[in-house]
């Protein structure tokens, strides 16, 4: 494609022709109280929902010129879903078959797409070295050499991925902006998007900035600025990144590198859904929050700042778009129950059944059967000054009647500490312990509720 023509006038042959001129959108929203102008490349709108559609097609009709794949054959691919998808599209209009190596971090919802596709899909350990047998580039490499007709598609190395993006998304960029491009941000998976773009609008304008977005634990960003490789670490984000340096990444064409933690790639992402209704990935935000931060920095009107917005949300629905995977990750804060709150989930249950210091034994013990309670304060002068455990009041019995007709005060173990209404859940689980297995709940410096290890634990529940 070489035009901005309308699109889809008339009817198309074949998908592929479906590929290329996404939109490219202003982020009023995003960019607000920012003066330099924030644009999103809407990769998404592929029609396989990501910028990887552009590398599929590519690949395998350079494997067909090359003598390599033959009617019937097979590709074979590490990929993190997205680029398996690119090449389904391609693949299937051609009737290859497809194998499909991927890490075992990735989203169900891109595993069960590829499937959906026809394709076989292998789960592969993520924590393991690049030079591992059961490292998922290794083990499509161990495929393909076995198969028979089989091809590997080698995004990671193959000239035909950046190849693409110099003929298709560098110039849409160029002729969207009308020339006025003045930042690219784009992370690097393989480092075809960042690469052929790159070269592609540094060949109009030398002056344009062709950045990379890195996830902390990728080394790409690490290499770029020291020369050293050093060891990945793991994130969470999908599809950007590395633990090795790809044979398709020309760092000659970049002029800055960045990193972006997974929490701010996330914060972003649901930000674009929310604020700007564009439904994307990690790692359009990831791209996207080192560009707003860039543009801060800029400040300046006349500069056009492009991120690249690599996928559609979807994939995504239990990971980032999964409050509760979120939350048991460390991506956000998990709930901040307070003690006030819990008093009002106790339903028909009172809120606080107390005994005075001369109540006698007997009496205690009917309150607590009656009430089907296990313990009991006990307040003089609305001060707690002791309590009263079923469990031992009974053993006490047992061993001599004469018990029941004693005041508590004469039985009655320590008091229950006292907590306002506003603490957290977190800290009252630090002051149930096996010896004091409840609180009392003060408001406005009285005494109204209490709280056990019961009510605790089954609001733990709740929240899980």
């Amino acid at each position: 494609m070489t035009s901005a023509s309308p699109r889809f006038t008339r009817p198309i042959d074949s998908v592929q022709e479906m590929v290329g001129w996404t939109p490219l959108l202003r982020l009023h929203r995003i960019g607000a109280g920012i003066r330099t102008p924030i644009y999103g490349k809407c990769e998404f709108m592929n029609p396989g929902g990501s910028v990887k559609d552009r590398i599929g097609e590519a690949i395998i009709a350079d494997a067909e010129a090359r003598g390599e794949l033959k009617p019937g054959g097979t590709i074979v691919e590490g990929t993190s879903g997205n680029t398996g998808v690119g090449l389904a599209l391609a693949a299937i209009s051609r009737g290859y078959h497809m194998i499909f190596t991927m890490p075992d971090k990735m989203s169900r919802e891109k595993v069960k797409l590829l499937r959906a596709f026809g394709a076989e899909v292998i789960i592969t350990p993520t924590a393991v070295a690049p030079d591992h047998p059961e490292h998922y580039g290794m083990r499509a490499k161990a495929i393909a050499a076995e198969t028979p007709g089989a091809v590997l598609a080698d995004q990671f190395y193959n000239p035909a991925n950046p190849e693409a993006h110099y003929r298709t998304t560098g110039p849409e960029l160029w002729e969207q902006s009308q020339g006025r491009i003045s930042h690219f941000f784009a992370g690097a998976g393989t480092g075809g998007t960042l690469t052929g773009a790159a070269r592609f609008l540094k060949e109009q304008n030398p002056g344009v900035q062709a950045i990379g977005v890195d996830p902390v634990g990728s080394i790409i960003g690490r290499f770029f600025h020291t020369g050293e490789m050093g060891e990945g670490e793991p994130y969470a984000v999908e599809g950007l990144g590395n633990d090795k340096i790809p044979g398709t990444l020309d760092l000659e064409l970049v002029d800055d590198y960045v990193t972006v933690t997974d929490r701010d790639a996330f914060a972003m992402a649901m930000r674009l859904t929310r604020e700007e209704a564009l439904f994307v990935g990690g790692s359009g935000g990831l791209n996207l929050h080192a560009a707003v931060e860039r543009a801060r920095e800029l400040d300046d009107p006349d500069a056009f700042v492009v991120a690249i917005l690599c996928d559609w949300g979807e994939r995504y629905l239990t990971k980032l778009y999964d409050p509760e995977w979120m939350e048991s990750n460390g991506f956000t804060p998990r709930e901040r129950r307070r003690a006030g709150e819990l008093l009002g989930g106790k339903g028909t249950l009172p809120a606080l059944v107390t005994v005075a210091p001369s109540t006698p034994v007997r009496m205690a013990l009917s309150a607590l059967t009656t009430h089907d309670i296990s313990q009991l304060p006990v307040l003089h002068g609305g001060a707690s000054v002791g309590s009263v455990l079923e469990g031992d009041l009974l053993s006490r019995v047992l061993e001599d009647p004469a018990v029941l007709n004693l005041p508590v005060e004469e039985v009655m173990g320590t008091p229950f500490p006292v907590v306002d209404d506003t603490l957290s859940v977190d800290d009252l689980t630090r002051l149930l312990t096996r010896g004091n297995p409840a609180v009392l709940v003060r408001r406005g410096g009285e005494i109204f509720g209490i709280l056990t290890r019961y009510d605790v634990v089954r609001t733990l529940a709740e929240l899980r």
